[in-house]
């Protein structure tokens, strides 16, 4: 509401004038439903309809809240799954971000319809935790595979071809928190020092006199959550060792002298992230995001996420997960040159898979010919697979890898800004990845999805 004054003269202004100024103090009164906020083609009106015709029935296994039990009523996890859903497909991966969207933003407060929420409850609901300990990630992954299974039975989804690609996504750990195995170990030492010091002064009621209930446990919880953290980088040291190990057969004696493998460093933040070679060249903390796209439809219908900085080994695990998610049998593969393993060639020839992936130029052309041309030491899986990727066809059908699931991965950065994890761990990264994976295949197929 504004008024039509002459009065707070301005210098600069003709006293005469007359201007409507705002008035920020005059009541309002408003009616309305939360349904009015939106336009009936908004997007979030498109997001909730899909999640409604979905079966949630694995969500509702973790409810602890029944009839004739104590406690509050639970939140439906439809209201959580649309909110995490959409603002996924607004680039918010924050859970205080999108506490405040729900109190602030129209869209997200139609989608709440009124139900009160915390950051807290978005946020275990985002990595598959539930309220009292309940867990829901395979919930999650479910839900993935009843959408792939209608568009599947729709026959826009046949697998028949896929395409795999890998992206690296920046880990929540610094930098600085990869430590060597004498530090680690010094770190712990400091770590169990520090709660058994917090230990006396906690049970000492005159020295911890000042400090709340609250207070305390807070200290307590946060100093055995440090040492969980050192002693899980202890624990990843092996793993790292038995890496490094296999690749200093590979490595020349100049490289060794030359110092290019180190120790291997554990992170004291998250203990799965690894030092990754990113897009850019630099080496960062990350994680390694694997999505398989069905070609004909563009549809992602495999998804996983690894600690390994190369593709080398991800194919066949992402095979057996799309047939196992979708009942139907892959016949064709294309991955790029980094999923190469020629073993892994022979295995899929066996199983009746027909593989697309370019072989990697000599290194010297010169004495081994081109990539093409079959070596003496080439089973005839090897020589086939050659022979196809040099053909005009075969690098025909190649072409389908760039325009997939490059092409979702790019939306994954693009659109949905996952540019940097804010979860710590494989398992909860994958259920971001699988969260992303969702609303691509909403945002793409929402009217199969719902009818």
């Amino acid at each position: 509401m504004s008024r039509t004054t002459t009065d707070n003269p301005r210098p600069d202004r003709d006293p005469s004038i007359r201007l409507r100024l705002p008035e920020r103090m005059q009541a309002v009164i408003r009616y309305g439903a939360l349904d009015d906020l939106l336009p009936p083609e908004h997007e979030a009106r498109v997001v909730w309809a899909v999640v409604c015709a979905q079966d949630l029935s694995d969500f509702h296994a973790a409810v602890r809240a029944v009839a004739g039990s104590p406690g509050r009523d639970a939140t439906d996890p439809r209201v959580l799954i649309a909110l995490w859903l959409y603002a996924t497909l607004d680039g918010v991966g924050s859970a205080r971000e999108l506490d405040r969207l729900c109190r602030e933003c129209d869209p997200y407060k139609w989608l709440a319809g009124g139900v009160s929420l915390n950051y807290h409850t978005l946020a275990d609901f985002r990595v598959g935790r539930i309220g009292g300990g309940g867990d829901h990630a395979a919930a999650l992954d479910g839900l993935l595979t009843r959408m792939v299974a209608t568009l599947v039975g729709k026959g826009l989804v046949k697998v028949w071809r896929i395409s795999q690609d890998g992206t690296r996504v920046r880990a929540c750990a610094g930098a600085s928190s990869f430590r060597r195995e004498k530090r680690l170990a010094k770190l712990l030492e400091e770590a169990k020092k520090h709660v058994a010091e917090l230990r006396a002064l906690l049970d000492d009621p005159e020295r911890s006199a000042g400090l709340s209930a609250q207070q305390k446990a807070a200290r307590e919880r946060a100093a055995r959550e440090r040492q969980a953290r050192v002693e899980a980088a202890i624990a990843a040291l092996p793993r790292l060792k038995e890496k490094q190990a296999k690749l200093a057969k590979k490595v020349s004696q100049k490289d060794k002298k030359a110092g290019k493998l180190k120790e291997p460093r554990a992170s004291t933040t998250d203990d799965q992230a690894r030092v990754m070679k990113m897009p850019d060249g630099g080496f960062r903390p990350a994680v390694n995001v694997q999505l398989a796209v069905d070609t004909d439809s563009r549809a992602i219908v495999g998804v996983d996420v690894t600690s390994s900085g190369v593709d080398t080994g991800q194919a066949e695990p992402m095979r057996r997960q799309v047939q196992e998610r979708t009942g139907r049998e892959v016949k064709e593969h294309l991955m790029d040159g980094g999923y190469l393993v020629f073993e892994e060639i022979d295995r899929a020839t066996q199983e009746g898979v027909t593989v697309y992936c370019p072989p990697k130029p000599p290194r010297n052309p010169e004495l081994r010919g081109s990539e093409y041309e079959p070596r003496p030491t080439d089973s005839q899986a090897v020589k086939d697979w050659r022979a196809r990727m040099g053909s005009e066809e075969g690098k025909e059908v190649y072409k389908e890898r760039a325009a997939t699931s490059e092409t979702a991965n790019a939306e994954l950065k693009s659109r949905c800004g996952v540019t940097r994890l804010l979860v710590r761990g494989l398992d909860k990264a994958r259920c971001v990845a699988l969260w992303f994976a969702l609303a691509y295949n909403l945002s793409h197929f929402a009217k199969e999805l719902i009818g």
